[in-house]
């Protein structure tokens, strides 16, 4: 169990939290009991719940056994039972103790395990900021080699964090409910080991919401619920919908009323009937109740529906209301923040097939702005091995704090399912434009999904760089693609 207590010499309450990792056998409906990776023995771990001017104090106890011997490079996997820990998508330090995701948690090694040691402990420590967005974030590992294997085997959580639209009467009476997605990866009782680069299409998914595969969730006629929906999902994104029964009755959907996109709120609720998640993405949506029946939480191209929603009891008179303005999450940034007319970034997701031999032979590469050189600049960069591929000794961005840039993210996959989404660590981004059009009104994103086509999905965005300085990253956030290099470090420096 999480606790708040204030601690002797601190000005704000701390939270602390034991996030035990170890294999634990676990029950997914449909496919038995499986061995994997968990916090404190659950998929998913547990909900955290936080205030801004409050401090995140977690220690990570590693009972996983010994990382097998690894000698390939840092660009294939490795180090499957060493971790870290990500707060996605919360302003916080990347630094020292915080949100770093450059440290290793290393489990013991054989001679340890021999010898008796005691099993490792390591600890995070997170300020969240006075003024921190109210929303919903999640935790996840993020040690590069390690990533997609420990989070298809559902080593992910929730974040929330506790605030002034909390505090909206209709938003009160509403029972506030996690919906957390998580992907998994389940053959012969496990999670298979990331061991060749057609792991991903070799192994199908299997989706459960809050550890459950299809549960059921109650909801009376004209009652209002908010859902905290929660993409942690590794590979497939999610387009989102709730339907009705039509072949009995001729019941149609039920709409979603979204008040939130990645923890920052909108200024009122915007109506949908399809939702985008790309992997990594939250959204807090209002549902009410409507015609009494059986409806389904469905995502285009998941066999089966994701959660089940009875709509069934005696109907509330009046029925609860939905709110129609917000205390909006952030204000918006603009153009003319941009100091430099020429602070503009590009980044292209670019992947080429052939390049290694063995089990992972293709090159995800990150290009545009200063990517990583190529080992051989006058050579065929398509097969260069390095070129546009994750180097941990080399900073790809230097950002500077106190100024507002632009960039453009976009990828040449021709295949339209094929998703780069793009995850900046430690900033929000404004996304204003998408494929050159531009949306009205922006909205703020930490993960935004990217497409492939003929053209592949373009995005422009405005990021200001504040408060914190460190070593971090962006990447795609397909993390079988980051764990094979499609990574670049970023530097954020004082301004």
């Amino acid at each position: 169990m999480s606790t708040s207590r204030p601690v002797p010499g601190s000005a704000s309450p701390v939270l602390e939290q034991t996030l035990d990792v170890r294999f634990t056998d676990v029950s997914v409906p449909g496919h038995g009991r499986i061995t994997t990776r968990t916090y404190n023995g659950t998929i998913p771990g547990p909900t955290l719940r936080v205030r801004g001017g409050q401090t995140l104090r977690l220690t990570h106890v590693n009972g996983l056994p010994p990382n097998p011997p690894h000698t390939g490079g840092h660009n294939t996997p490795h180090h499957p039972n060493s971790f870290n820990l990500h707060t996605h998508g919360m302003h916080v330090s990347p630094s020292g103790l915080a949100d770093n995701v450059l440290r290793e948690f290393a489990p013991r090694t054989p001679e340890e395990v021999a010898a008796g040691a005691p099993e490792p402990r390591y600890v995070t420590t997170v300020h969240v900021p006075a003024d921190h967005p109210a929303g919903t974030y999640w935790y996840h590992p993020h040690l590069h080699g390690a990533i997609a294997e420990q989070i298809v085997g559902g080593m992910t959580g929730v974040i929330v964090v506790e605030g002034d639209v909390d505090e909206v009467p209709e938003i009160r009476a509403a029972a506030d409910l996690v919906v957390c997605v998580n992907e998994l990866k389940v053959k012969d009782g496990k999670v298979p080991a990331f061991t060749s680069g057609g792991w991903v299409t070799g192994v199908p998914s299997v989706f459960t919401v809050n550890g459950t595969v299809d549960p059921t969730l109650r909801l009376r006629p004209g009652e209002v619920q908010r859902w905290r929906l929660v993409a942690a999902t590794a590979f497939t994104a999610l387009r989102l919908r709730i339907v009705g029964d039509r072949a009995v009755g001729g019941r149609g959907g039920l709409p979603m009323h979204q008040i939130a996109q990645d923890g920052v709120t909108f200024a009122g609720p915007v109506a949908l009937d399809l939702l985008d998640l790309t992997m990594g993405n939250r959204a807090d949506v209002l549902v009410r109740g409507d015609t009494p029946g059986r409806y389904e939480l469905r995502a285009d191209g998941v066999p089966g529906p994701l959660m089940t929603i009875e709509v069934a009891g005696e109907p509330l008179q009046p029925p609860m209301d939905l709110p129609t303005a917000l205390p909006p999450g952030r204000p918006f940034l603009d153009e003319r923040d941009i100091a430099n007319p020429d602070a503009d970034r590009e980044v292209l997701f670019h992947a080429d097939a052939g390049v290694f031999p063995g089990a992972f032979p293709n090159a995800f590469r990150v290009l545009g702005t200063n990517p990583t050189p190529a080992a051989d600049p006058h050579g065929d960069l398509t097969r260069d091995p390095a070129y546009g591929l994750f180097d941990p000794d080399r900073t790809n961005h230097t950002l500077r704090l106190g100024t507002v840039e632009r960039w453009t993210v976009r990828t040449d996959e021709t295949l339209p399912a094929h998703q780069h989404p793009f995850h900046l660590h430690t900033h929000q981004v404004l996304l204003t434009h998408r494929n050159g059009r531009r949306l009205d009104p922006p909205v703020w994103h930490d993960t935004i999904g990217l497409a492939g086509g003929r053209p592949g999905e373009s995005v422009t965005f405005l990021v200001a760089y504040e408060d914190f300085t460190g070593r971090t990253i962006a990447h795609c956030h397909q993390l079988h693609h980051e764990d094979l290099g499609m990574m670049q470090l970023v530097d954020y420096v004082e301004g």
